[in-house]
């Protein structure tokens, strides 16, 4: 073997294990001793299959000074990610193939980890250009369009499903335009403080466009993949699930925006943080397919122009884990049922078929946990950009203290490697 993890412990299982690797790939699972041309001692800590975030935000063309694709790939190593995706709102957007090409080329340079890309909306054409480099979904920001653009994108897509014989999906951010339009409206020249960025883009805006995007997928048979739920309302509302999936923040399950009156536009993040009541809990997690960060940097100066300027965005990849670690800790949600969010469950909805599972033939992604390893945020030892977080100093236990790579490792005891 080339590498050999030794005393790994696994989920549900009694005994630990052996995980021998070969080219990058897992050649051998055992109770007994193998031998490799190294070995790595996990010391009996929780051996996960590589955690995958599906919803990251890199700045990468066009906001450097914000985030590149490596300081949001090391971010994601140093967080416990091996995979994650990329979205489309950069500059210039990558909606065109000439721009996805482009951003294809910046993140093989530059990425520590492995990853996919969002592609955004265009006409038909355009987007069968883009689907010949194998984008993992088609995000629509459902408050940039009409309601008769956010049909002509669904039927687009079905079109391209259809003489295309694939499956893409649509990926959303569900808020209503004219919602959001005519509530900001009659907020101008008012005062108002951060927390009314919850009130501004209120729960409606996010069930009424929810429920559309349901409606819509159901009419033209396109799976959706729903982001960042933040209200129990617009859950309840998902009845199926064949033809969609969905994603929640750690911010939107562990936050009301009562964090608004602590940490004032820190907290600002679209859909908002919701007031105690409309928010979603811990223990909702479990009807909900996959944990996604939203990792949205921003420089300081751009968070800090008032309730109604100051840009939206939270940045996460190096906090999700301790905090939902945290959780299970104090006995508010299982682990199988956070490592399921964190790694199988995205791999299945984006149908990475080497991914998400410890199994032989699968890529060697691992995620190690030090499940009761105690300490506080600090955002000293974090690589990101922003220099910014709800969570600064909050006490958490048990964090990710490995990340391998296809056989690399890519992040030891918060040490990240770049190749």
């Amino acid at each position: 073997m080339d590498l050999v993890l030794k005393n790994c412990k696994l989920v549900d299982e009694i005994s630990s294990y052996y995980i021998g690797i070969e080219k990058g790939k897992i050649k051998t699972i055992s109770k007994s001793p193998i031998k490799g041309n190294e070995t790595i001692d996990i010391k009996y800590n929780i051996l996960s299959s590589g955690f995958i975030d599906p919803h990251v935000h890199f700045r990468d063309p066009g906001f450097a000074e914000k985030e590149t694709f490596k300081t949001g790939s090391m971010a994601a190593a140093n967080g416990g990610f091996t995979t994650i995706f990329d979205m489309p709102n950069t500059n210039p957007e990558t909606n065109t193939y000439k721009n996805f090409k482009n951003k294809l080329k910046i993140a093989k340079n530059k990425s520590v980890v492995d990853f996919g890309l969002h592609s955004g909306i265009n006409d038909l054409d355009e987007i069968r250009k883009i689907a010949e480099l194998k984008p993992i979904s088609f995000k629509m920001f459902m408050d940039k369009y009409s309601n008769q653009e956010i049909e002509e994108n669904f039927k687009n897509i079905s079109l391209l499903n259809k003489e295309s014989n694939t499956n893409y999906k649509l990926s959303l951010h569900c808020e209503n335009k004219k919602i959001i339009e005519e509530s900001t409206d009659s907020f101008i020249g008012k005062e108002i403080s951060a927390i009314d960025h919850s009130y501004i883009r209120d729960i409606n805006a996010e069930v009424i466009s929810v429920k559309q995007g349901l409606s819509l997928s159901e009419k033209y048979n396109v799976p959706i993949h729903i982001c960042h739920l933040s209200t129990n309302k617009a859950l309840k509302a998902i009845k199926r699930k064949d033809l969609v999936s969905t994603e929640v923040t750690p911010h939107h399950l562990l936050l009301t925006n009562e964090a608004f009156n602590e940490y004032g536009t820190m907290a600002k993040t679209n859909p908002p943080l919701r007031p105690v009541g409309e928010n979603l809990a811990i223990n909702q997690l479990k009807d909900i397919d996959i944990i996604g960060t939203d990792h949205a940097p921003h420089k300081i100066e751009d968070k800090n122009k008032g309730a109604l300027n100051s840009l939206s965005g939270i940045p996460g990849l190096e906090t999700a884990v301790p905090l939902l670690l945290t959780q299970v800790n104090k006995r508010q949600i299982d682990l199988k049922t956070v490592l399921r969010r964190f790694s199988n469950n995205p791999a299945k909805v984006f149908n990475l078929k080497k991914k998400g599972k410890i199994a032989i033939g699968y890529d060697a992604d691992f995620t190690v946990l030090d499940i009761k390893k105690e300490g506080k945020i600090n955002l000293d030892n974090f690589y990101t950009k922003a220099e910014y977080s709800p969570f600064e100093g909050m006490e958490y236990k048990g964090i990710a203290i490995m990340a391998i790579l296809q056989g690399k490792v890519i992040m030891d005891n918060g040490e990240v490697y770049c190749t």
